[in-house]
């Protein structure tokens, strides 16, 4: 069964790329290339203290709030497959991802607030990668479950659409 509604596709594929993150953050954390998890920089814009930022509490507001913008981004990627068509997942996705976390790490480390952001070129260039992988799996999973009609362009002039035509008809587009 495909989804039909933008809002809970991109729903779902914020989550599902939010997944694959957490986990690249998790690995990349544990294996001492990131200096703090991306929850607890973005727990950091909330609280004072980083001990607050790594505290469960803080981990779970951080989650919520890293949670929340990956829905955001995958209602975005969902708009902008309407708008580009479902082909090429790849680079869609790795240029979705790297943007929207870029939007986002940038705007977590202005905060004058936030003592908890990492400044180091290893924790920004970790999380360029996870957020690459994630704009990767929310573009591959609205792509591909998503219902055809959310990816029909919209008739501009006399529009056929390719469902419609025979496949002569397709060759000599």
């Amino acid at each position: 069964m495909k989804i039909k509604d933008r809002i809970v596709l991109g729903l779902l594929a914020g989550f599902a790329g939010n997944v694959a993150k957490t986990a690249i953050d998790e690995v990349s954390l544990r294996s001492k290339i990131s200096q703090r998890s991306y929850r607890e920089t973005a727990s950091g814009v909330w609280v004072s203290k980083r001990s607050d930022a790594t505290n469960p509490k803080g981990q779970l507001l951080g989650g919520l709030f890293d949670f929340g913008m990956s829905s955001v981004g995958g209602i975005a990627i969902v708009y902008l497959l309407s708008k580009t068509g479902r082909d090429h997942v790849i680079p869609k996705g790795i240029v979705s991802g790297v943007a929207i976390g870029s939007a986002i790490t940038a705007a977590l480390s202005a905060f004058p607030s936030n003592k908890v952001a990492p400044k180091d070129a290893a924790s920004n260039l970790s999380y360029m990668f996870a957020h690459a992988a994630y704009g990767v799996v929310a573009t591959a999973v609205a792509a591909y479950a998503g219902d055809a009609s959310l990816f029909d362009a919209e008739p501009v002039n006399d529009y056929i659409s390719s469902d419609d035509l025979t496949t002569e008809e397709r060759r000599l587009m």
